[in-house]
C-alpha cells in the first residue's frame, strides 16, 4: 500500500512550491509509507520521463530531500512505498515505473503479483527488472496505450483489470508530456484494518495555475474527492479537467 502525489502547472516547480506548507504533513506518511521513495519529472516541453528512486523512508532520506529541490518541473509524480506483503523492499521494486515520455505510480495490489504478466506484449515483457505486481500493472497499461491511445489505453486497462483480476486497489497516476490520467478504482473494504474509511481515496484541487492530485491522510483543506470507479483525466495544454466513468 502506497500513497501518491502528483502535479502538473503553468510554470515549472518543485513540489514544496506546487503543494504548498502541507508538503511536509505529505512526506510524513513515510513514516509508515516507509519502504521507498520515487520521483519522476515529465517537462511539457520534452519527451521523455526522468526518475530517481530510493528503497529506504522518505522522512528521514538525505537523498529524497535532494531530489526534491533539484526536481524542478511543470509536470511531477511521487511515490511514498509501503511494499506489499511477500515482495522485497529494492530499488527495482520501487516505484516510479517509466518508459519514454510516460511515468507511472500505484497503490494497492493485484493477485498473484504476475497476474497480468501473460497479457503485456511480449517486447515490454522484456523490460520488467522487479518483482512487483505494480510494474506488471505498468507494462499492462502500456500494452494497451500502445493499442488504442494514451487516455483510452488507461481506462481499457482499468476496465479488463476490474473484470478479469483479484485486487484490492487499482489506484495509479499515468503521465505523459501531454496529459494525465489518474485512475481511482479501489475496494474499500480491502484496505489495512487499521486505516480510515478513506485510505484509497484520491483528492484532487485545480485552478489556472494548475492541477493537484493526492492519496489522503494528510491535510487537504477543500480538495475535491475523485469518485471510486473513475478516471481523471487532465489536458497538459488547456488544464481542463475531466471525471469519466470507468
Amino acid at each position: 500500500m502506497c500513497r501518491l502525489l502528483g502535479y502538473v502547472s503553468q510554470e515549472k516547480q518543485t513540489f514544496n512550491s506546487a503543494v504548498g506548507s502541507d508538503f511536509d504533513a505529505f512526506v510524513t506518511l513515510s513514516s509508515v509509507h516507509c519502504d521507498g521513495w520515487g520521483v519522476a519529472t515529465i517537462d511539457h516541453d520534452t519527451n521523455v520521463a526522468q526518475m530517481i528512486r530510493q528503497p529506504e523512508a522518505a522522512h528521514t532520506s538525505k537523498g529524497f530531500s535532494a531530489a526534491i529541490e533539484e526536481s524542478i518541473s511543470d509536470g511531477a509524480l511521487l511515490h511514498l512505498r509501503w511494499a506489499t506483503a511477500g515482495l522485497p523492499v529494492s530499488e527495482n521494486n520501487t516505484h516510479p515505473f517509466i518508459y519514454q515520455d510516460i511515468s507511472f505510480i500505484h497503490n494497492g495490489a493485484t493477485y498473484p503479483p504476475a497476474a497480468l504478466g501473460p497479457f503485456i506484449a511480449s517486447d515490454l515483457r522484456a523490460l520488467i527488472q522487479g518483482d512487483t505486481d505494480s510494474e506488471r500493472y505498468f507494462y499492462f497499461v502500456l500494452t494497451k496505450i500502445k493499442e488504442l491511445g494514451f487516455v483510452e489505453g488507461c481506462k481499457s486497462a482499468a476496465n479488463y483489470i476490474r473484470s478479469h483480476i483479484d485486487y484490492s486497489s487499482i489506484n495509479a497516476m499515468i503521465m505523459n508530456e501531454n496529459q494525465w490520467v489518474v485512475i481511482c478504482e479501489h475496494h474499500p473494504d480491502r484496505a489495512p484494518e487499521w486505516a480510515p474509511d478513506d485510505y484509497y481515496e484520491l483528492k484532487y484541487k485545480a485552478d489556472s495555475a494548475g492541477v493537484l492530485v493526492a492519496s489522503t491522510g494528510w491535510n487537504q483543506p477543500g480538495w475535491t474527492v475523485l469518485p471510486n470507479h473513475h478516471m481523471l483525466v487532465i489536458d497538459r495544454n488547456t488544464f481542463v479537467v475531466e471525471v469519466i466513468a470507468l
